[in-house]
């Protein structure tokens, strides 16, 4: 993980940031369906031709839908995946599970925890009970362990996964790089004590006394993070809570499936329009 120090200059572009993406890496990506999902990050990862990525998360949609949509994915770990009710499955991840372009490792999202739970504590493996009567741990080679203490019960272990980036959208980080994140973060959280390095996509900066005067609020520290960058509306065409809610226009515009529907929302993400400075960017 990045050993950064205070005063370090972590803040930079978003295209600096995916720009030290390499081809084939890993990345776990925080939130969940259409709700605080680094999108801009994974629009940037398109425009910038990413290729051979591995993506890591417990309830992917949109971003592994438009990722498999522009070529740009390899392999996927996941649990559930679907765009939610208003629109049904993810229609191009699931042709590019069909059609063979995809590698998919299926998960339920408890056990793809357990994964990440491991690496997170520097152990080969975790332990994962529920699993049972699943075909699940067949799929995916997982062994069945005796309990050593005897009780005459056995679990499944579920092998540590390491991605190479946990990319977080956060409500807000300070200048240092310290992190916070409104609602449910779970799963950002093991991801980012996972990974090797931990890239963030924060929707405002403030004064590093709102970090230390609710020290307990801080989801990510600093030294845990190797660089962030500043996107309003980073989370478009999902929501951030408190921030905005779901663009459901947005969504079924994306959703269109004639040739010319991926190039006009990639042109609309908010990442690309003029930002006013002022009020933390």
């Amino acid at each position: 993980m990045s050993s950064g120090f205070p005063g370090s200059d972590k803040r930079i572009s978003l295209q600096e940031m995916v720009a030290r993406v390499p081809d084939g890496a890993s990345l776990a990506l925080g939130g969940s369906f259409l709700h605080r999902g680094p999108f801009a990050f994974v629009r940037e990862l398109i425009r910038q031709k990413k290729s051979d990525l591995e993506i890591i998360k417990q309830s992917p949609g949109y971003d592994i839908d438009i990722l498999c949509r522009a070529g740009t994915v390899r392999k996927l770990r996941a649990g559930i995946v679907a765009m939610e009710g208003n629109f049904g499955l993810a229609p191009y991840y699931r042709k590019a599970v069909e059609g063979g372009t995809l590698e998919l490792e299926e998960h339920a999202c408890y056990s793809l925890t357990a994964g990440l739970r491991a690496a997170a504590y520097g152990i080969p493996f975790q332990p994962c009970a529920g699993l049972h009567g699943s075909d699940l741990p067949e799929l995916n080679g997982w062994k069945l362990i005796e309990d050593p203490y005897g009780s005459q019960e056995a679990v499944w272990a579920v092998p540590a996964i390491q991605p190479d980036f946990a990319v977080l959208q956060a409500s807000e980080v300070d200048e240092k790089g310290n992190v916070r994140i409104a609602g449910t973060y779970h799963w950002d959280h093991i991801m980012s004590r996972a990974a090797k390095s931990v890239l963030v996509v924060a929707e405002k900066v403030v004064e590093e006394g709102v970090f230390t005067a609710v020290p307990e609020a801080t989801v990510v520290p600093y030294f845990m993070v190797e660089a962030y960058a500043v996107v309003p509306g980073g989370a478009w065409p999902g929501s951030c809570w408190p921030e905005y809610g779901i663009d459901y226009p947005a969504v079924e515009a994306y959703l269109e499936a004639d040739a010319g529907a991926l190039a006009r929302h990639l042109a609309k993400g908010p990442e690309l329009q003029p930002q006013e400075k002022g009020n933390g960017q």
